[in-house]
C-alpha cells in the first residue's frame, strides 16, 4: 500500500506541475495533495506542521493567483476582457502549438492584446493593458510553479530520506 501511495503521490506532484500553466488544473493544491498521500503512508513519521504549512503555503498561492492577474490588468489600465483573452490565448498556445515553447508567452499576451481591442477603441491604452494583464498571467505562472517544484523537491527529500521504509531490502 504504501508504494501505490508514494506513486500516486509523485503523479500528483507531477499534475501540480502542469497545473502551474494549464488554468483548469490548481497547480500547488494537487501537489500538496501528494505531499498529503506521502505523508499517509507508514514509511513516512506523519509531520501535522508541515503538512499545515505546506497547506496554507499552497492554499495563499491559490487564492493570490486569482488576484495577481487581476492587479496588473488594473494597474495598466486594462479591464476582464484583457484577462479573459489572456486565458483563451494560453489555451491557443497549449493545443496549438504554433510558435512552439515561446507560443506559452506569445499568445496570451496576443489573447489580452486582442481582449482589450475587442472592448476599447484606442490602440496604445488596449497595448498597455495588455502588456499589465499578461505581466500578473506570467507572474502566477512562475509563482506557481515555483511552489510546485519546492513541493516535488520536499517530496522527493522525504521519500529519499525514508527510502528504506519503501524498500526494506535497501538497508
Amino acid at each position: 500500500m504504501d508504494i501505490a501511495l508514494l506513486i500516486v503521490g509523485f503523479l500528483f506532484m507531477l499534475v501540480g506541475i502542469l497545473g502551474s500553466f494549464l488554468p483548469v488544473l490548481p497547480g500547488p493544491p494537487l501537489s500538496w495533495v501528494g505531499l498529503l498521500l506521502l505523508h499517509l503512508t507508514l514509511a513516512i513519521p506523519q509531520d501535522w506542521w508541515f503538512l499545515g504549512i505546506t497547506g496554507a503555503v499552497a492554499l495563499f498561492v491559490f487564492i493570490l493567483d486569482y488576484i495577481i492577474p487581476v492587479m496588473g490588468t488594473k494597474r495598466f489600465g486594462g479591464t476582464k476582457y484583457g484577462v479573459i483573452g489572456t486565458t483563451l490565448g494560453l489555451l491557443v498556445a497549449l493545443f496549438f502549438p504554433v510558435f512552439g515553447p515561446f507560443g506559452i508567452i506569445i499568445w496570451p499576451f496576443i489573447g489580452a492584446l486582442v481582449g482589450e481591442l475587442l472592448n476599447k477603441a484606442d490602440r496604445k491604452t488596449a497595448t498597455r493593458a495588455a502588456f499589465g494583464s499578461f505581466l500578473g498571467f506570467l507572474t502566477g505562472t512562475f509563482m506557481k510553479f515555483l511552489v510546485a517544484i519546492i513541493f516535488l523537491g520536499l517530496f522527493i527529500s522525504k521519500a529519499w530520506d525514508h527510502r528504506t521504509g519503501f524498500f526494506p531490502f535497501l538497508e
